[in-house]
């Protein structure tokens, strides 16, 4: 892709210079041009529970699941509670960030999140909802272009949703969703494979709609080369990206996406469930004739307190809006874009790239054919995260009944804070914005005491 910088030029160091020492990691820090951000996040202080634990021991890897509070989350949301204290309904559009417009700071922010134009992106919602939203838009089956490509490893709620959109429109789930499988013996999906099914199977695809980044295994697809693909075929194509915004750059514009959608609890550390993103290509913004499930915050705001019932929408993604923005979980969700803004893709990526690449070092040097590293080994085709599995039989593991889960808990007794998926997969999400080089040698010195 050309948007990916190329592992060699992206670190610090070569994987031939890497060193398993704390000196290193710890030199490795002070070259760190993003070193500085960590200090703008709080970091946990009960989840260490080691012999000796203290407030920053804990090693936070699962910004892939929720990311660590911006402390800039807590002054903007006590802004609002005080204009809401202080001006009460005037806050709407008397407030210091009037609530009325208050999505519209959003407008170029989340665009440049995921290389889209103002007016293409919109926060709203839940990511889920949002999935449904778009696919009654752009998922319109007919008797004969029906089905629905996923990656058989989709996260539970995708694979729920687009079975019941299926089933809704009155197909049989298990024949409309199509499940694309790895090959025999491999755990990734290869892109000349989606690629072909599109090419012998597209004029029966309505819908292709992957995870941009799989939840599972870690892997970043190829989206400008399927979404060209699926084009070509005549697919609507839409993609999940709740594991790639914030952690991968992206130029949805560009490639032709029809539609996305994300959450932003993860790498964009706006909080437990936050509120969504949505993305709709410029080329949909003034179609009248998609369907669409209307509210009043998707009308036209010129008319919109007429009260009247006809309902004109608003051009681009803001008129598939249902309700009035959430001010108090909005504004976490601004601290937060406002540090990827300041801070860029491109830095974080270049940064990801040289963590990702130590911490896949690391592991290979303490644990050897130990551990299987299931992420793809090319960094153009993984983000900030690594799927680790226990190799089946290995040495002391191999009277455990699930061996991968009980490294997982010598991994957090030794305050390591990474996450475990069925049914065999630790995940470890160094999130470049504040995880450093010393928490991955940590992490490295903590997998290998679990190991031995």
């Amino acid at each position: 892709m050309a948007c990916m910088a190329h592992a060699a030029s992206a670190g610090t160091a070569r994987r031939t210079d890497y060193r398993n020492d704390e000196a290193f990691a710890r030199s490795m820090d002070r070259a760190d041009p993003l070193a500085p951000w960590r200090r703008e996040f709080e970091f946990p202080s009960r989840l260490a529970t080691g012999k000796g634990a203290s407030r920053r021991d804990c090693v936070y890897l699962v910004g892939n699941s929720l990311g660590l509070m911006p402390r800039s989350a807590r002054a903007a949301v006590e802004q609002e509670l005080d204009d809401w204290a202080s001006l009460g309904v005037e806050a709407h559009l008397k407030g210091r960030q009037p609530w009325f417009s208050y999505h519209e700071v959003f407008r170029e922010m989340g665009a440049r999140l995921v290389g889209a134009k103002p007016g293409e992106a919109v926060m709203m919602n839940s990511l889920t909802a949002n999935l449904h939203l778009m696919m009654v838009s752009f998922y319109r089956p007919t008797s004969f272009r029906y089905k629905i490509v996923v990656e058989d490893s989709l996260f539970p709620s995708d694979s729920y949703a687009v079975a019941s959109q299926a089933a809704f429109h009155g197909f049989d789930p298990d024949q409309a969703v199509v499940r694309l499988k790895p090959r025999q013996g491999e755990q990734t999906l290869r892109t000349e494979d989606i690629v072909d099914y599109l090419r012998d199977e597209g004029e029966t695809v309505a819908l292709v709609m992957l995870g941009a980044v799989n939840y599972l295994t870690g892997q970043w697809f190829e989206m400008e080369k399927i979404t060209a693909a699926g084009k070509e075929q005549g697919c609507m194509v839409g993609w999940d990206l709740a594991h790639a915004a914030g952690n991968v750059p992206m130029r949805l514009h560009d490639w032709g996406v029809d539609f996305a959608a994300w959450c932003s609890y993860k790498y964009l550390n706006s909080g437990p469930g936050a509120v969504a993103g949505c993305f709709v290509h410029q080329r949909h913004a003034k179609d009248s004739s998609l369907p669409r499930f209307a509210g009043w915050w998707g009308n036209d705001p010129k008319t919109r307190f007429r009260m009247e019932p006809g309902f004109v929408a608003r051009p681009g993604a803001d008129g598939w809006q249902l309700s009035n923005p959430p001010i108090l979980a909005m504004a976490p969700l601004k601290a937060s874009l406002e540090i990827f803004d300041q801070v860029g893709m491109a830095a974080l990526r270049k940064k990801s790239l040289a963590l990702t690449g130590y911490l896949e070092w690391i592991v290979d040097t303490v644990a050897g054919q130990a551990v299987e590293i299931v992420t793809p080994r090319d960094p153009r085709q993984r983000g900030a995260h690594l799927s680790l599995a226990v190799r089946a039989g290995d040495g002391g593991a191999r009277a455990k009944k699930n061996p991968s889960r009980s490294l997982f808990d010598r991994l957090t007794q030794a305050g390591v804070v990474c996450d475990f998926r069925e049914p065999n997969v630790i995940r470890a999400a160094p999130a470049p914005l504040y995880c450093s080089f010393h928490d991955v040698w940590r992490f490295g010195k903590a997998l290998e005491s679990a190991l031995t």
